[in-house]
């Protein structure tokens, strides 16, 4: 895609007129009209800006940067780079501090980077094929071998992991396959939706908080998703504290 094009259509996409787009960049909108009809050729610095202004994901400020003829500004690490050790040192941390409560981490795509012990007790019974590092966790959750038959809420829970799932349209697609329609008239979900699920320790109500590397600079570190659940009653919060007790909780970052 050239790059007037691709600039074009992320500002679009966030709604954004060339006069607003234009103002954030520290630029002018004649000027920003310009770049996007092809009649001026904007510098490297001045492409970072708009892609900045247009709050784009590291991936997406590279994909620009090349769409206009320059280098990616963000380098893409592996997580098993030593560069990334800090950030390995410290997902460990933040897992098993997140002890007795389940918690990962994982990739851009859904590939699980890592888990602590506690997330045993949500993926007992899936199909040892749909668990472990490398695995993807969006197929986990609603994969009819994998934690759906012990969702009690599985409609709701689905659609609201469809709903993350807008960067990767070909695995939606396949996951709403396994998703029925929600009842009509269901009402109002309330202020976060739970996740209700049959264990060996009884059912567990759990709420979900997900936060990333907000300052990265690096592509890799950027779209790493930290997922931690949080009981959502007192029951559920000494069954996750009974259940830690009674095991060697260890955290695989892979």
């Amino acid at each position: 895609m050239d790059f007037p094009r691709a600039l074009r259509e992320r500002r679009t996409r966030r709604h954004l007129s060339q006069l607003d787009l234009a103002l954030r960049a520290g630029t002018t909108q004649r000027h920003l009209s310009f770049i996007e009809s092809g009649r001026s050729v904007p510098g490297r610095n001045m492409v970072v800006r708009l892609a900045e202004s247009l709050e784009l994901p590291l991936r997406e400020c590279n994909e620009l940067l090349i769409a206009a003829g320059y280098a990616p500004a963000y380098p893409e690490s592996r997580l098993d780079d030593p560069v990334l050790a800090p950030v390995r040192t410290a997902i460990d941390h933040v897992l098993r501090g997140h002890l007795p409560y389940p918690a990962l981490v994982a990739g851009r795509g859904g590939e699980l980077i890592a888990a602590n012990g506690a997330f045993d007790l949500l993926t007992e019974g899936a199909a040892d094929e749909l668990v472990g590092v490398g695995a993807n966790v969006y197929r986990l959750a609603l994969h009819p071998d994998g934690l759906a038959p012990r969702i009690l809420n599985f409609g709701e829970w689905a659609r609201h992991v469809l709903a993350r799932l807008g960067h990767l349209p070909e695995l939606r697609s396949e996951l709403a396959g396994y998703v029925p329609e929600l009842e009509a008239g269901g009402g109002a979900l309330g202020f976060a939706v739970p996740l209700r699920l049959r264990s060996s320790c009884g059912e567990l109500r759990l709420m979900t908080t997900v936060t990333s590397f907000a300052t990265a600079v690096d592509v890799t570190l950027a779209e790493l998703k930290l997922e931690a659940f949080l009981p959502g009653d007192e029951r559920t919060a000494e069954a996750l504290k009974e259940f830690s007790s009674q095991s060697h909780q260890k955290c695989q970052v892979g």
